[in-house]
């Protein structure tokens, strides 16, 4: 009987290779690999078609699937080959590390207390942060442990004793550095020791053990069986579920926050494809990447930059040249030393953008397999890049794309982000979409809610309804359910608002909430939804905003008028949009009660009056008498400073073209002493400041022109106005307008 002990790097193409070597080699009648036993009714799925690597092992708690552990395999992942191996010749291959369903127990539980092991001696702080094998790498003279572990066992191509070294190296580190006691690392290694006892039992004569090289000695050297089961005794347990997803190499580099990820995963499979090549594979590949980019690369660049990289590699006495030659090669031959260029290799080549692929048979919760058909029905496919999507809402296919997306977002599965679209109407969406493999925990999370997308969303839309209790939040839930479509939810939704609308008495809430209630009215046109299911409910919220702001506007502190200025000029934007008669005289009404009250705060009367401007209530000699009010000595200085804001917000257009109005702004400035325009200053230049800049230019010319002498708008345009030129294009421009 014998116990073949396989340390490796749990992703290393080197590992990898000799892992399979040995096998073929020792030939074993049962594999035993690190990782969940969890996990081993899945173990079937290994060598199918369809299931191309990299993948992952999903584990967790169905009844909180917050508790979640991924087991990631590459192609060329040591694990990955011994049960690819143990598959193909048909013999048993078993997880033998301690189980998930003890290990989420024992991250949850308190620290155990060190005095359980007296031997082991607590090491200060520095050690704790540095990786043990950097002690070897340091030895061997390298800064990186990285570099020193490919050079000596990924890029090594003969396999005499390599297992048995870096067992012996493991032991060395374990036994003479001053090591932490973990007690969930010591119950891992029991378990271990304890699977492999157990295969021993069944008779198994030729025993392979795969697993991470900081094991093997403690799978080498094993204590004796009862004290790995006094070890064990005892442990708590719960109940775990398993299935494979899709992973990417993004994920399985250190990027990611992965503990066990490697710097290059694209460079590794590389590796793993051609062993042997001396760099001008690579080299090819990157000058396949440039030209794409349309830069300029010869075949002489290729060779030279080869040429180069093993020239450095011979100098720093390495046996081959290794990532770091060849990307040194290319920064100085084909990107004449521009680091911008690397990047580029780095994110397409270095780590890439693979991802991999699970069959559609797999195991897998209810609503993802419905994720998934859906996402195939759409083509919408998983990708570990961005990809973006311009989506034609009056396409069928594209609107079934945005219900889809819409509802995704909804559950709080983000798989993309929402940008506005350019131009005018609403019938485009741009979505970015970049998969994530930790997707699938949320999925599994919102599993609870039902089975397909539409009636998980449905049942977490009306939950959230019915937890509000914000108008604010149940309107952008409402905003949110009506373009994905969820009818069952949108009907509890504007119950929810009306029965809040009608409850609250704070009109800046209703003023919050009205804008985007009327843009959600606008889907009616695109979405074919039924936009008269919100009208009701606008209309009654602005009669009581309109029967409340007045009150509303009076006794204000300078930053709470400066917050309901705001509500005022979305609140005016939503009226406009409506264009609903009836709505819009309510809403000049109240501007006009509001411009009139002398209790008003000042700011918010100007601004009134400047909206009773724009919708034509105010003009001509009538919107110079209130000016000119607002303006006169009746009125102390700082009042009419804030109220000459409240008119001007936004733009100053009305001083350019009134020559009446800028006239009373001017004796107004004329006629302040001179320590009250300093104190006025800061205001005046707040209310200039939201110009634009060709505004304040030519507000600055009228002014140095002095009232009586400042030029006309043609003259300041130095145009030469002509009045029987223009008089014969007035025929042609009633013609167009449909007037005769």
């Amino acid at each position: 009987m014998s116990i073949h002990i396989l340390g490796i790097r749990h992703h290393g193409p080197g590992s990898a290779r000799r892992v399979r070597s040995a096998l073929e080699k020792i030939k074993p009648d049962i594999v035993l690999v690190e990782g969940p036993p969890d996990a081993d009714g899945i173990l079937e799925w290994v060598g199918h078609d369809d299931l191309k690597p990299p993948v992952a092992i999903l584990v967790f708690q169905p009844d909180d699937p917050k508790k979640a552990v991924f087991y990631p395999f590459s192609e060329f992942s040591p694990e990955w080959q011994a049960i690819l191996y143990a598959r193909q010749n048909k013999i048993p291959v078993k997880f033998m590390d301690l189980p998930m369903a003890h290990q989420f127990e024992l991250r949850h539980q308190p620290a155990a207390d060190s005095s359980l092991n007296n031997s082991i001696v607590i090491p200060d702080p520095e050690t704790l942060r540095r990786n043990p094998i950097a002690w070897l790498a340091a030895a061997a003279g390298f800064e990186e442990e990285e570099n020193w572990w490919e050079h000596e066992f990924e890029y090594r191509q003969d396999e005499e004793q390599v297992f048995e070294a870096i067992t012996e190296g493991m032991h060395a580190l374990r036994t003479d550095l001053p090591l932490p006691y973990d007690r969930e690392e010591q119950l891992r290694e029991a378990w271990m020791r304890k699977t492999i006892r157990q295969a021993e039992k069944e008779m198994y004569t030729e025993i392979a053990v795969v697993c991470g090289a900081w094991h093997a000695p403690a799978l080498t050297h094993m204590p004796k069986a009862k004290e790995d089961n006094e070890l064990l005794k005892g442990l708590a347990k719960v109940k775990t579920a398993v299935s494979w997803v899709p992973w990417t190499y993004n994920r399985l580099s250190y990027t990611s926050g992965y503990g066990a990820g490697i710097n290059s995963p694209g460079w590794y499979e590389h590796l793993w494809h051609h062993p042997t090549d001396d760099g001008t594979r690579w080299m090819a590949r990157v000058a396949r990447l440039f030209r794409e980019e349309q830069k300029d690369i010869s075949v002489a660049h290729v060779m030279e930059a080869v040429r180069l990289a093993n020239a450095l590699a011979a100098l720093r006495r390495l046996p081959r040249a290794g990532l770091e030659e060849l990307n040194e090669a290319t920064l100085s031959v084909l990107c004449n030393g521009e680091n911008i260029l690397i990047k580029l290799i780095e994110k397409a080549l270095i780590v890439s953008d693979k991802i991999g692929e699970v069959p559609i048979d797999v195991p897998r919760p209810p609503l993802q397999t419905d994720i998934e058909k859906l996402q195939k029905k759409l083509r919408l496919p998983q990708t570990a890049d961005f990809k973006d999507y311009t989506l034609d809402l009056r396409k069928e296919n594209d609107l079934e794309r945005s219900i889809f997306l819409h509802r995704l977002e909804l559950l709080g599965i983000k798989w993309g982000d929402r940008y506005d679209v350019s131009g005018k109407g609403t019938f485009k969406e741009q979505w970015r979409l970049q998969w994530d493999p930790s997707l699938s925990i949320d999925i599994i999370e919102r599993g609870s809610w039902g089975n397909t997308v539409e009636e998980a969303t449905n049942s977490y839309v009306k939950y959230r309804a019915e937890a509000a209790t914000n108008l604010k939040e149940v309107c952008e839930l409402l905003e949110s359910a009506i373009p994905a479509e969820l009818d069952a939810a949108v009907d509890l939704l504007i119950r929810q608002i009306n029965n809040l609308a009608a409850a609250t008495g704070d009109v800046m809430q209703l003023m919050t909430v009205l804008p985007n209630l009327v843009q959600i009215s606008r889907y009616g046109n695109v979405r074919k939804t039924d936009a008269a299911l919100v009208e009701g409910i606008i209309n009654g919220m602005i009669t009581r905003i309109c029967i409340s702001l007045p009150a509303a506007c009076t006794s204000l502190a300078e930053d709470a008028a400066t917050q309901l200025l705001e509500l005022f000029y979305n609140m005016n934007d939503a009226i406009l949009l409506l264009q609903q008669d009836e709505l819009t005289t309510q809403w000049t009404q109240t501007l006009s009660y509001i411009a009139h009250n002398n209790n008003t705060a000042p700011v918010i009367s100007g601004y009134a009056t400047r909206l009773l401007s724009d919708h034509r209530q105010i003009t001509g000699a009538e919107l110079v008498k209130a000016f000119s009010y607002a303006m006169s000595t009746a009125n102390p200085p700082a009042v009419a400073a804030a109220w000459l804001e409240g008119f001007l917000k936004g733009s100053g257009t009305l001083l350019l073209v009134d020559n009446d109005l800028w006239t009373v702004v001017n004796n107004w400035m004329n006629q302040l002493e001179q320590d009250t325009f300093t104190q006025l200053l800061p205001l005046l230049r707040r209310t200039f400041s939201g110009f634009s800049k060709p505004e304040r230019r030519k507000l600055g010319e009228k002014a140095k022109n002095g009232v009586g002498a400042g030029p006309s708008a043609a003259a300041a345009l130095d145009v030469q106005f002509d009045e029987s030129r223009a008089e014969k294009g007035i025929p042609v421009v009633m013609k167009m307008l449909g007037l005769g």
